[in-house]
């Protein structure tokens, strides 16, 4: 039996499957404490027998260097409670001897939608997610990436739009990426939650403008084929649209490989690519 597991901020989806990304059956919860959020999925997964390997998908900063005692340990996450939590002990405990395979949720979405989804077949996604938070998933040369840890996209220091003076609210750095154009920070700047916006709002020529700055940045450093921005903010009539046009107005054609249509393009396989992904893990572990 093949279990995937991905915990998100808000949400906790835990599924059995194939290793193809295939899903038999899935359950999506609400994420509390790391304990109470760990015994349902492994208490699910129990119920439909003993997994042979299990791909995990959790939001960061998450250690995934090795496979050492650190492996799976929350970072400095803002969620409360989950700061210094280690997944995969809690995992190994109630499974001994299963093949755990750990990854970012954005690393495993951009995975399945490069497997089966708005990038199929590309060995060179990025695969970015607005909502809470803003975080980044990137496959370059068919290999997900890490360095001493894994892409924190999200606390990007980008240029201020003309003219806004919106101090930002991400905990740690303010005007990040995360700080000037998340859900929490479009909620504080306007008094409202993004999908309450009018599609003419001018709130959505500030988030074209700083997710653009985002894409220029991995353009120039990772040159993904495709770039793929999902989450709640994104779902907004016309995001991708002027996401793509202000990246080219910036980009002044200097990128050959995203002149070609579609670049900045919506997800395909929707709130299922993370747990999808999680599935994938252990075929390309």
């Amino acid at each position: 039996m093949i279990a995937g597991i991905e915990f998100g901020g808000t949400k906790t989806v835990v599924a059995i499957g194939h290793r193809d990304g295939g899903l038999i059956e899935e359950f999506r919860y609400q994420t509390t404490h790391p304990e109470e959020t760990l015994a349902v999925a492994i208490e699910w997964i129990r119920q439909r027998g003993v997994p042979e390997a299990l791909g995990v998908a959790a939001f960061g900063p998450v250690m995934l260097v090795d496979h050492g005692e650190d492996y799976g340990r929350l970072l400095a996450t803002p969620k409360p409670g989950w700061a210094g939590f280690s997944l995969s002990a809690s995992l190994r405990t109630a499974f001994p001897g299963v093949r755990l395979v750990i990854e970012t949720d954005v690393n495993a979405a951009a995975l399945a939608e490069s497997h089966s989804g708005a990038a199929r077949g590309l060995a060179d996604v990025v695969y970015i997610t607005i909502g809470t938070g803003i975080g980044a998933g990137i496959l370059s040369g068919g290999r997900l990436v890490h360095g001493a840890l894994h892409p924190e996209f999200g606390h990007l220091k980008v240029p201020y739009f003309t003219g806004d003076e919106f101090s930002g609210v991400c905990s740690f750095h303010g005007n990040c990426l995360e700080g000037l154009a998340s859900g929490p920070a479009i909620a504080r700047r306007w008094g409202v939650e993004a999908s309450e916006l009018a599609p003419g709002h001018k709130a959505w020529e500030l988030e074209a403008w700083y997710l653009a700055h985002g894409v220029l940045a991995l353009a120039a450093i990772v040159a993904p084929s495709r770039v793929i921005i999902g989450g709640g903010v994104s779902q907004a009539q016309g995001f991708h649209e002027r996401v793509e046009a202000e990246f080219r107005r910036l980009s002044s054609g200097y990128f050959g490989h995203s002149e070609r249509a579609d670049y900045v393009v919506p997800p395909i396989l929707g709130q299922h690519a993370g747990i999808r992904g999680a599935l994938l893990l252990v075929a390309s572990d």
